[in-house]
């Protein structure tokens, strides 16, 4: 099997499978519980929230663990908007966002009556920040973008994005969504309000999610119960899951540099090798993320291609894995206004540390035999 959509998921690390099944059959107590068992594994997963804490470099207290990052998007955005729409209800995003955040912002739109401006994006996918500052108002709550695009791998300006908010009006919130930037890029949560992370984009257990939110920030939980996660998100916690995502984001982030090399490596070969076949399209900015390419084969279904490539046990995607079922164009080819034919045809391929280039080899030989057998779309 050769797996190229590492975007979409990661498959679980041995070790963080091991450590998991250990914990499932002893620290099975409620972590509220009084009595010892539960202090036990209450202990624990205030353990996991120091050393998550530390290796993000911000305070204990700040982290709240979440069952994914779409959750996290959620609380982030749904509880800055409630908290402060006493202040004002104009919120800003981006047009490609991934949908846990764009789905949010419409929502919020048309239900609660927020009003919502785009940040302008150009033809490579890269934001013009420059409108920015004349859009943030005196009633301008929350600012949210990626770091990472999902679709692209354009990684958006967060500093100077940052920069901007700060300097035109300083209670605005930044929400960050890094999950495609966590074990992959620098992260630096100072620039930021609240940001939301996954561990299974990062080798780690699905269902598990973690939001940063500044101790200065209020926001109104979206989940009303007991007191778990500062009462933030009420609920029993899902302790082993979160006592694990700490070895999880270790893994991920001591060995982050020597990945990120490996990985430029792998997609300067691939761009190299795509960028000699006339049918083929590069999607992605010279400057993005590299464990993301998106290219387009005009005239060529994707879905198509993508089950014919299936049949040599090879995995890539169309879009994101959130809407990859859905017909109509992927959102971020859209907003960069890329021409039709290009936009309806393109295919993500996603890279990790665990690719190799006998692997990209296989993968471009197949894409090469699927075109020459698969019918153009006239």
């Amino acid at each position: 099997m050769i797996y190229l959509d590492y975007v979409a998921t990661t498959p679980l690390n041995d070790e963080i499978y091991k450590t998991y099944q250990k914990l499932l059959g002893k620290y099975f107590a409620n972590s509220d519980s009084a009595y010892s068992l539960g202090y036990e594994v209450n202990g624990l997963l205030e353990k996991s929230r120091e050393h998550i804490a530390k290796m993000l470099h911000v305070k204990n207290d700040e982290i709240i663990f979440t069952s994914c990052a779409s959750e996290a998007n959620n609380t982030a955005i749904k509880g800055v908007c409630f908290q402060y729409a006493n202040r004002g209800k104009h919120i800003i995003t981006t047009s490609f966002e991934h949908s846990s955040v764009a789905n949010t912002f419409k929502q919020l739109e048309e239900v609660f009556g927020f009003e919502v401006d785009y940040i302008p994006v150009d033809q490579e996918g890269h934001l013009d920040i420059s409108q920015l500052e004349d859009m943030i108002r005196e009633d301008t709550i929350l600012v949210s973008t990626m770091y990472v695009n999902n679709e692209v791998g354009t990684i958006n300006p967060i500093k100077d994005i940052s920069r901007i908010i700060r300097k035109k009006n300083p209670k605005t919130k930044y929400h960050v969504d890094m999950v495609q930037a966590l074990g992959k890029l620098p992260i630096d949560l100072s620039v930021c309000d609240l940001a939301s992370f996954s561990a299974h984009k990062i080798y780690g257990l699905k269902g598990s999610g973690l939001l940063y939110k500044k101790d200065n920030t209020a926001i109104v939980p979206l989940i009303s119960a007991g007191q778990q996660e500062f009462g933030l998100r009420g609920g029993t916690s899902n302790a082993c899951t979160y006592i694990v995502l700490a070895k999880t984001m270790r893994l991920a982030l001591e060995k982050q540099e020597e990945h990120l090399a490996y990985v430029k490596e792998l997609n300067h070969y691939l761009r190299e090798q795509l960028s000699k076949r006339e049918a083929v399209v590069i999607n992605s900015p010279e400057n993005a993320s590299p464990f993301i390419l998106n290219i387009s084969v005009p005239h060529y279904k994707p879905e198509v291609l993508v089950h014919d490539l299936e049949t040599s046990d090879i995995y890539i995607s169309t879009k994101s894995a959130c809407a990859s079922r859905k017909t109509e164009v992927a959102h971020t080819l859209a907003a960069m206004h890329v021409d039709h034919d290009i936009a309806i045809s393109a295919l993500r391929i996603s890279l990790s540390h665990l690719t190799t280039k006998e692997e990209l080899n296989t993968f471009i030989e197949a894409l090469d035999l699927s075109l020459s057998r698969v019918k153009k779309q006239r």
